[in-house]
């Protein structure tokens, strides 16, 4: 049975963040190093450089394993890695093409596991996080953050499982058109990925912010 807290409990709490700088502190702050983060959008409008960034930025403070379920690690992939030009040499971040959850917890419970997991993307993993899986892999491993990648539908993350991860995420990205939105229980703010074609798509309110 679970024990009450008073106030004193409650401040003497500690908690593990990411120490981010730069436009990842301005927009996302220094949020807990575990839990759910959502990206979502439609295709073609720079999600997956985004993901890839996020991905490289974070694996600077803990393993990470990227699961590129929907592309795996076919040509397609291999150039947008390329694009984003990821460092070869990285070795904290690690990518797996689709795994059963299973297998994938299994991973993540070794002494040396990732602590950063992206599923990329929720449509693929759709059976494997049904019937609340997703949210008890969160309270089965509340050390991991879990980062999860939907497609969008009527600008809101498609299929029921994603629009459940954006419910329980602390930090929410939609990116549209060469844009990443950030919300959630962060500061929020825009990161433009590509400034001049970013522009042209929303207009001249979008400022660079790399």
């Amino acid at each position: 049975m679970s024990r009450t807290l008073n106030l004193k409990n409650l401040y003497a709490k500690k908690f593990k963040t990411f120490q981010f700088t730069g436009i990842w502190q301005q927009v996302i702050g220094t949020p807990e190093s575990r839990g759910i983060w959502l990206i979502y959008g439609k295709e073609k409008n720079g999600k997956t450089w985004f993901c890839l960034k996020l991905a490289e930025y974070l694996s600077s403070f803990a393993k990470v394993l990227y699961i590129s379920a929907e592309e795996g690690a076919g040509k397609n992939f291999v150039e947008a890695c390329k694009r984003a030009k990821l460092d070869p040499e990285n070795r904290n971040l690690q990518f797996l093409e689709y795994t059963p959850v299973e297998e994938v917890e299994n991973k993540i419970v070794k002494r040396n596991g990732p602590k950063i997991v992206f599923v990329d993307n929720i449509t693929v993993y759709q059976d494997d996080l049904k019937y609340g899986k997703l949210r008890k892999l969160s309270q089965e491993h509340p050390s991991i953050l879990w980062v999860y990648v939907a497609h969008e539908e009527k600008k809101m993350p498609y299929t029921a499982t994603a629009k459940l991860a954006k419910k329980l995420a602390a930090v929410i990205v939609q990116v549209k058109g060469l844009a990443c939105f950030v919300s959630g229980r962060v500061p929020g703010g825009v990161i433009t990925i590509n400034e001049e074609k970013a522009m042209l798509y929303h207009g001249a309110d979008i400022k660079n912010n790399e």
